[in-house]
């Protein structure tokens, strides 16, 4: 009996759909609201001065079950500095082609400094654009922020920055000069041509291969 009545509800199902009003979404010219806690596309974030709340502590590239993280620490020093503690992540990347955007890399992370966006628009042309670089992934400055690398608030140590005390940049900070980047002290690139600023395409080749 059981073998006659299995495919009868089967069909049903269909039948049933076959009645239906049907749902037409006019994507992309109408865009269907994310809920709020939506996981999309992620961003790397600073503090309220504009230093990085990463500390390269590749927790998040451990807890990717589709390993599609790789992060690379490097230590501060007093001259270039880009967060608040010891160390900050030099390297970060994403392959989004990896990525199930699952969320475990935001709940391992131990500062806060990786969430996750409403943006699921993700697609694109090539295998290399689908690797996410730090600058790409890296929250833009907000008013009262300054650039990283810069020196850290006056009087302040990083437990006070995870503390909530800093609310925005010193007067008078400035950015420092990013060797590790290849950045010159403007007294020893005078009278040199400048650099051209990088285009918006992304690197090709760079990242973690799929």
């Amino acid at each position: 009996m059981s073998d006659f009545q299995n495919p009868v509800a089967g069909f049903g199902v269909t039948f049933k759909a076959m009645f239906k009003k049907r749902l037409t979404e006019q994507y992309p010219e109408e865009k269907k609201p994310t809920a709020p806690r939506f996981h999309g596309r992620h961003q790397l974030n600073r503090h309220p001065d504009g230093l990085e709340k990463c500390v390269g502590c590749e927790l998040c590239a451990w807890a990717c079950p589709a390993d599609a993280i790789y992060v690379e620490g490097a230590d501060n020093t007093d001259e270039e500095r880009y967060s608040p503690g010891e160390r900050y992540g030099r390297v970060y990347q994403i392959n989004y082609l990896r990525c199930i955007l699952c969320g475990l890399c935001v709940e391992a992370c131990p500062t806060r400094a990786l969430t996750m966006t409403n943006e699921y628009e993700l697609a694109d042309r090539t295998r290399e654009s689908l690797i996410y670089t730090k600058e790409e992934l890296l929250a833009g400055l907000e008013e009262g922020m300054v650039d990283s690398p810069h020196a850290i608030f006056p009087g302040m140590t990083e437990k006070d920055y995870y503390s909530g005390l800093v609310s925005e940049a010193a007067p008078g900070t400035e950015r420092q000069v990013a060797v590790s980047k290849g950045e010159r002290p403007d007294e020893e690139r005078a009278g040199t041509p400048e650099t051209p600023a990088p285009t918006a395409e992304r690197p090709a080749g760079t990242g973690v291969e799929a």
